[in-house]
C-alpha cells in the first residue's frame, strides 16, 4: 500500500513539470539555436541522470544500495529541499519570461535578465533544479541518486558553458560585467 511519502516528491516534480510546460508557451521566437551535437552533449547525460532518479526498484543491487538510512528526518529534509529548489526555479523562470528556452538559444528581442533570482546567481533555474535534485537524492537515500546528481551536474555545467558563450556574443561587455558581479550557481562561490 502506498503512503503519502511515496507520492509527495513525485507530485512536487509533476506540478513543476506542468507549470514548466504551460510557461513554455510564452517563449519568444528563436533567432539562434545551438547545434544538434552541442545539444546532445548535455542532453544525453541529463536524460540518463533523470532516468536514474525516477522512482523504481532497480534490479542492480549496487545502484539501489542505500547510502543514507531510511528516516523521517532524511525524507522531510529532502522534500523541503525539493520544494525550495523547485520554487526558486519557478521564480527564475518567471523573471526570465519569454527569453526562456529548454535548449541554448538567443531569442528575438532577447534581453539580459538581472532581476528576481538573477540578482543572486546567473543561472538560478539550474541552481534551483540542482537543489531539488539534491533533495530527491537525500529523500531516496540510494546510490543511484548520487550517480544521477553527478551526471546532471556535469550536464548542466556543459550547458552553462554553451549558454555563457551565446550570452557573451549577444550582450558583450554588459554580460561580461554581469559575470564579474554575480556568481554562476551559488552566491559568492560558484
Amino acid at each position: 500500500m502506498r503512503n503519502f511519502e511515496d507520492d509527495l516528491i513525485p507530485a512536487l516534480w509533476g506540478m513543476w513539470l506542468l507549470y514548466w510546460c504551460i510557461a513554455a508557451l510564452t517563449a519568444k521566437p528563436v533567432r539562434r539555436r545551438e547545434s544538434v551535437v552541442s545539444g546532445l552533449s548535455h542532453m544525453v547525460p541529463l536524460c540518463i541522470g533523470i532516468a536514474l532518479l525516477l522512482p523504481s526498484h532497480f534490479p542492480n543491487m549496487t545502484l539501489s544500495t542505500r547510502f543514507l538510512p531510511r528516516s523521517g528526518t532524511g525524507f522531510w529534509t529532502g522534500a523541503g529541499l525539493v520544494a525550495a529548489g523547485l520554487l526558486f526555479s519557478v521564480a527564475a523562470r518567471r523573471s526570465l519570461g519569454g527569453n526562456w528556452s529548454g535548449s541554448v538559444t538567443v531569442k528575438q528581442d532577447h534581453t539580459l535578465t538581472r532581476d528576481g533570482p538573477y540578482r543572486f546567481v546567473r543561472h538560478p533555474i539550474y541552481t534551483g533544479l540542482l537543489l531539488a535534485i539534491l533533495g530527491s537524492v537525500i529523500a531516496a537515500g540510494e546510490v543511484r541518486g548520487l550517480l544521477a546528481l553527478g551526471l546532471i551536474a556535469v550536464a548542466l555545467r556543459r550547458k552553462i558553458s554553451i549558454e555563457e558563450q551565446f550570452l557573451l556574443e549577444q550582450f558583450g561587455p554588459a554580460y561580461a560585467r554581469y559575470c564579474q558581479e554575480v556568481a554562476a550557481l551559488i552566491p559568492g562561490i560558484l
